[in-house]
């Protein structure tokens, strides 16, 4: 049961940007899956604490210099 709402309260956040923010700045990520998708597949896969992990290593990746690719989590 906690591990449920630990899930759900982390990935809270990436719904509402999914939701609010993502349809106003248009398709921009350079990585497939897109930044929102991986961070969902990363807490699904591996847990709050070391899904919150990937998905702080993935965006600090997201940025014009580096050159995106395929990267799973």
């Amino acid at each position: 049961m906690l591990k449920t709402w630990g899930l759900w309260l982390a990935s809270l956040p990436i719904h509402a940007y999914r939701v609010a923010i993502s349809p106003l700045l248009g398709p921009r990520c350079r990585f497939h899956p897109t930044c929102s998708a991986y961070a969902l597949l990363a807490l699904k896969r591996h847990g709050v604490v070391r899904g919150l992990w990937l998905t702080a290593g993935r965006l600090l990746r997201c940025h014009p210099l580096h050159p995106g690719g395929v990267d799973e989590p």
